[in-house]
């Protein structure tokens, strides 16, 4: 059962030393997303998943000591997901969640192990909600770190350029969010997320279908655009 949850961006420009001098600009961010790992531990869930949006072969489920990598961003710094066997790579997203981990104490009872899933961007909410409701019920404790980016289209800079439609997506997802809204996230328009590059909305919608029927509320901690991307940080518990 889902006890607890986090939302956060999951731009690689998260991690410092890919920030480079860039790296004060989302201070804030990164210590919403503390505040937000902090509910993770203080529900002492006996699993954690972190779940993020993932390419195509790095979909599924990624097994404790998974490792990951910022290389390709041009920094030589790797992570690894909880401990175990490990196995698969982590995708940029879940690689970004390790990060965060990291930096605080462990989020979970004694014991707990520590997961990651990869979510297809194209998977439709019934799709990712099913998926929320295995990893719900994959344990009596639960809790998930959601990574997951809104829009990429709020200023003519962004990587997706202006798109009007883009504030009122946003707005609506903060909402939903901030509200712990389940049947506002599951319906949020596929399609229209994928137009927007809004890589959040699958993971937001395994959350929503991983809290169906748990009664928990939300909390928005954050929530500002830089570089023409939405990013959101929230609590659910």
């Amino acid at each position: 059962m889902l006890v607890a949850a986090a939302v956060c961006p999951c731009p690689p420009l998260l991690v410092p030393e890919v920030a480079g001098g860039a790296a004060p600009e989302l201070e804030d961010a990164r210590a919403h997303c503390a505040d937000a790992l902090g509910v993770l531990a203080a529900a002492r869930p006996d699993r954690l998943y972190v779940v993020g949006p993932a390419p195509e072969g790095a979909r599924g489920a990624f097994p404790a000591g998974s490792t990951g990598s910022f290389a390709g961003f041009g920094v030589d710094l790797a992570v690894s997901l909880g401990q175990g066997p490990g196995g698969r790579t982590l995708p940029a997203s879940l690689a970004v969640g390790a990060w965060l981990l990291s930096r605080t104490d462990r989020p979970g009872a004694p014991g707990a192990s520590v997961a990651g899933f990869g979510v297809d961007e194209r998977a439709t909410a019934e799709e990712c909600a099913e998926a929320g409701r295995r990893l719900a019920a994959s344990a009596e404790r639960v809790a998930l770190l959601v990574m997951g980016d809104g829009s990429a289209c709020r200023t003519v800079k962004a990587p997706g350029y202006l798109d009007e439609r883009a504030a009122g997506f946003d707005a609506e997802a903060a909402r939903a969010l901030g509200s712990a809204d389940v049947p506002g996230l599951l319906a949020l328009d596929a399609g229209l997320a994928y137009e927007l590059k809004a890589a959040g909305r699958a993971p937001w919608q395994v959350l929503a279908g991983a809290a169906e029927g748990t009664g928990l509320g939300g909390r928005l901690l954050h929530e500002e655009a830089p570089y023409g991307v939405e990013y959101l940080v929230a609590v659910w518990s």
